[in-house]
Parts: C-alpha cells; sequence; structure tokens
C-alpha cells in the first residue's frame, strides 16, 4: 500500500486529468474547499493574472471560499538576505508538519526590473518540504507592487486557508517597504538575524523593529554559539527601550539552528503563547478586523492607480509629459495634473 498521497497512482491519475481540463472557478472552488493542491495552485494563478476573465473568475472561487472559517495562524518571517529564512522556514515547516499541522508557505520572490524575470526558486531550497503531504509552498513573483510584495497575497492567504491550511507562512524579500505590507495581513511578525554580522543594532531600520513580536537569532551553531548569545542579549536590551505595544506584549529574542534544528520548537511555543494571549484579550480578533479594512482601502488604491495607468488618453500624453519634465519644460506638478485632467476628462466622456 502506497501512503504517500504525491506517488498514489490513484491520486497521481486524477491530478493529471484535472490538469488536461479547464476547469470552471465552480469546480475550483470546490477543489480548493477539498484541500487539493491542484486547485489551489491553478486559483492562484487566476488570482494573479492580469487578464479580466481570470479576474472574474478569481472573484469567484474567492467569494466560494471567504464563508469558510478557519483557526489559522498567520506569521510573517523577515530577515536580510543570507539571513538563511528559506532553511529557517523548511525547518520550521518540517517542525510543524509533524506536529500534524498543514503549513502553507508563500514566498515572494524579486522580480527583475530589466527582465522582468522572477527566480521563483524557493521550491528548489525547500526540497524536504516541498515533498511533505501537508506542506504547500507557492512562491509568486512579486512584479511592481510595494516592495517585491506581491499585490495579491492577501487573497492567496484567503485560499490557502479555505483549503485547510492552519498555519500560513509569509516571507518577504527582505528590503524595502515589503515588510510593511505583510505586516498588515499577519498575525505574529517574526525577524531573524544573524549574530557577528555587524549589525546588531545600528545597521536595523527602527520601523522593523517596533514591528516585530519576536527576533530570532540564527544560525547558533558551531563557533556562532558564543555570538549568538551575545546577541541575544544585546537584542533584549534594545528591545527594552521601545515603547510596549498596543496589546502589551513585549517582543522576545530566542536563538535557534535551522540547520542543527535547535531551537525551533521553542520559537513555535513562543507563538503559540502569544496567539493564546491575544485571542484570549479580544487583540487578535481586532486586529485582524482592523487588516480587512486596511485591504478594502488598499484594493481601492491599487484599482484607481491601474484603471489611471490603463486610460488611453493618460498612456497617449505619458510619455511625452515625461519627457517634457526631463527637458524642464513644465514642471512635475503641473505634468501630473494634465494627466488627472485628462483622466477625469475621459471618464467623463465616457459616462455621456
Amino acid at each position: 500500500m502506497n501512503d504517500n498521497p504525491n506517488t498514489n497512482p490513484e491520486r497521481v491519475s486524477k491530478i493529471i486529468s484535472f490538469r488536461k481540463k479547464n476547469p470552471s472557478a465552480d469546480a475550483l472552488a470546490k477543489g480548493v474547499l477539498q484541500g487539493d493542491k491542484t486547485a489551489l495552485a491553478r486559483a492562484i494563478t487566476l488570482i494573479e493574472s492580469t487578464n479580466p476573465k481570470h479576474s472574474i473568475q478569481a472573484d469567484f472561487v474567492i467569494e466560494k471560499c471567504l464563508s469558510v472559517k478557519t483557526d489559522s495562524i498567520r506569521i510573517g518571517i523577515t530577515g536580510v538576505p543570507g539571513v538563511g529564512k528559506s532553511t529557517f522556514i523548511e525547518t520550521f515547516g518540517k517542525t510543524l508538519t509533524r506536529l500534524g499541522k498543514k503549513v502553507a508557505v508563500l514566498t515572494i520572490d524579486p522580480t527583475s526590473a530589466l527582465s522582468k524575470g522572477s527566480i521563483l526558486g524557493d521550491k528548489t531550497r525547500m526540497q524536504e518540504l516541498v515533498k511533505d503531504p501537508n506542506a504547500f509552498i507557492r512562491p509568486s513573483p512579486s512584479g511592481k507592487s510595494l516592495g517585491g510584495v506581491a499585490r495579491k497575497s492577501r487573497e492567496t492567504v484567503m485560499l490557502c486557508e479555505a483549503a485547510g491550511y492552519n498555519v500560513i507562512l509569509i516571507e518577504t524579500v527582505g528590503v524595502g517597504q515589503s515588510e510593511v505590507v505583510v505586516h498588515s495581513m499577519v498575525d505574529f511578525f517574526l525577524l531573524l538575524k544573524l549574530a557577528g554580522a555587524g549589525d546588531e543594532l545600528q545597521g536595523i531600520k527602527r520601523g522593523i523593529m517596533e514591528m516585530a513580536d519576536a527576533i530570532v537569532i540564527n544560525k547558533a551553531d558551531g563557533d556562532n554559539k558564543k555570538r549568538a548569545n551575545l546577541a541575544k542579549a544585546e537584542f533584549t536590551r534594545a528591545l527594552h527601550l521601545y515603547p510596549p505595544k498596543v496589546n502589551n506584549w513585549t517582543p522576545k529574542v530566542l536563538s535557534c539552528s535551522a540547520l542543527e534544528e535547535t531551537g525551533i520548537h521553542e520559537v513555535w511555543e513562543l507563538i503559540n503563547k502569544y496567539i493564546t494571549i491575544n485571542i484570549d484579550n479580544g487583540y487578535l480578533d481586532a486586529q485582524r478586523q482592523k487588516q480587512n479594512k486596511y485591504w478594502v482601502l488598499q484594493t481601492i488604491e491599487d484599482q484607481l492607480t491601474q484603471n489611471f495607468y490603463n486610460n488611453k488618453e493618460v498612456k497617449r500624453q505619458l510619455d511625452l509629459l515625461l519627457k517634457q519634465v526631463e527637458q524642464r519644460k513644465i514642471s512635475p506638478f503641473k505634468a501630473a495634473e494634465a494627466l488627472l485632467g485628462k483622466y477625469r476628462d475621459n471618464i467623463a466622456k465616457t459616462k455621456s
């Protein structure tokens, strides 16, 4: 008997059959609600598509999945490149699946500004976790969205929860303003740091420190253990200088080795403690409601921006006015006002 669902002949046959078809939005929604990974992946592809037809189908799938109540925990994970995010997430994810959790990992890869290509290499880096039947890994190109965070990540989280994944890990690229966006969609924000990298305190953005609910010193193994303990003490002292959070939580500092798989359980225990406290005091529910309101406004802003730049009159005038700004023939403010005027006039003509 083959217990691995990834190699079960009957399941493989169903997946191949599903992929060959062009399933309806209703079929995709049903597949997502049944926990089918293929349906989930295709539904996320619809969400990420810029095709208007796909957007309509994606909206239908999201509406079908919206009413599903879940007890999921959303965890944001950030850290500079080289801190070991992928290794940590894989080790952390495997630990959680061994505890009976279903884990979805949403990783945001930087898109090249020149080639418009994206690495999308996290499935390669997380070779063990990707084979786990209770894990789902979805790399997404960041595109032009703020700080490298995919514009549709919020909807993707909702679909993963509807598919039965009760721990959602969202990795940021660790640069720009991506942390701010990820922080607006998670319950717990984890900052990974390295010891002995010369940036224990001075190299940290104040905003990220203020957002962090915990700091974890990664790669605390071998000769680096002593430096990790020193860094842990420094960060603990530094965090006491910050004002208390709204929920009165004092961020904690832990150390771990994702390579040696030490300290990982302690990280999960801390997150569990945080979630339990904030469920009991009502903060978690209030925070999610606040996040939902934020995403209403963010979606309006995104839609207006998209409509503006897709407007025919704006497209026609944009390059011309940008050149005039470069040649100092017109001020940036007057150019912007001219474009907005063209947009308003075009909208008025469409309505009349």
